[in-house]
């Protein structure tokens, strides 16, 4: 619900309605999770989505039909029992929930203004059942590089508050980066000393600068950030260890870091390589293996 709220809030603020499908539960493969949407406006627009489209004719039907409804409805779609409706491809089922939001359901209206902020927020949908958008993950991006505005916003559509820090200020600047939630000028050890990191946290250190990357994956890896990964060759990598080692990093701690930061996918532009890093990323967090899906066996929906 919460990946279509601007604009929804683009339609209700305008005194407009919109037919809304929630997914509630999923059964079997699907490809999305419980609190994905669709909303449909009264000129018959569509936004969002609740599948892959196999189900998305069925699911704007309901929504367009809620318009005109005083009550929701709980609907579910997809599976395989009836061959003259709609199926998901990959054999699953989703159950959602059907309604009419217009410009007098404060509640609603005040949970989508609040999740275009990056804090957890709770929406409680009619019939009581409620989803929640967790405090948006943050990707600390350590120097103002070449390669930093692509990892940006690369990290900013996968829903991250990015921040980038560096101690030089004519690079550190909102201007250069433009995708950044938040740009410092500051030592970015002393700043992620300062800084709130999380287990869903992720650091990319770019800075190919000793003086900058060492005090400042020290601090990285004695956190408890979920991914640390730094820029570099493999000769630089070698000897950002030996030094790491001599400010008395541990082994332990030495194994959490990524470098050469990404996977190998043979890219090297500023935007294959924030690809590559997030690729990483995401299959770090996730369980991935970064393999081919027609190499492998089982679900490809892991919701």
């Amino acid at each position: 619900m919460f990946e279509i709220a601007r604009e929804a809030l683009g339609v209700l603020h305008e005194g407009g309605a919109l037919g809304v499908v929630v997914v509630t539960a999923v059964h079997g493969s699907t490809p999305r999770a419980p609190g994905s949407a669709m909303a449909v406006t009264s000129d018959g627009r569509a936004l969002g989505a609740i599948s892959g489209g196999c189900i998305e004719s069925e699911a704007y039907e309901l929504a367009l039909a809620c318009l005109g409804a005083p009550e929701p409805v709980t609907e579910t779609l997809g599976g395989e029992g009836d061959l003259l409706r709609p199926g998901l491809a990959c054999g699953g089922a989703v159950d959602v929930l059907a309604f009419r939001i217009g410009p007098g359901d404060r509640e609603l209206i005040a949970a989508l203004e609040a999740s275009l902020a990056d804090g957890e927020v709770t929406m409680t949908l009619p019939g009581g059942r409620r989803i929640v958008r967790e405090r948006a993950p943050r990707l600390v991006i350590v120097g103002a590089v070449d390669f930093t505005p692509a990892l940006a916003a690369a990290g900013d559509a996968l829903g991250y508050r990015v921040v980038v820090v560096d101690p030089r200020p004519v690079f550190a600047t909102a201007e250069r980066v433009p995708a950044a939630h938040e740009v410092h000028v500051a030592w970015p050890d002393a700043f992620l000393r300062s800084f709130e990191i999380e287990e869903s946290t992720v650091i990319c250190v770019l800075t190919h600068d000793d003086r900058v990357d060492v005090p400042a994956l020290e601090v990285a890896l004695a956190s408890r950030a979920a991914y640390v990964g730094a820029m570099g060759s493999r000769v630089a990598h070698e000897r950002r260890l030996a030094r790491l080692r001599e400010a008395g990093v541990g082994d332990d701690a030495l194994a959490r870091l990524r470098s050469p930061i990404g996977l190998d996918l043979g890219g090297s532009s500023p935007a294959e390589t924030a690809v590559a890093i997030l690729a990483e990323v995401i299959a770090e967090r996730a369980g991935g293996t970064g393999r081919r899906l027609s190499e492998l066996d089982g679900h490809i929906h892991r919701t």
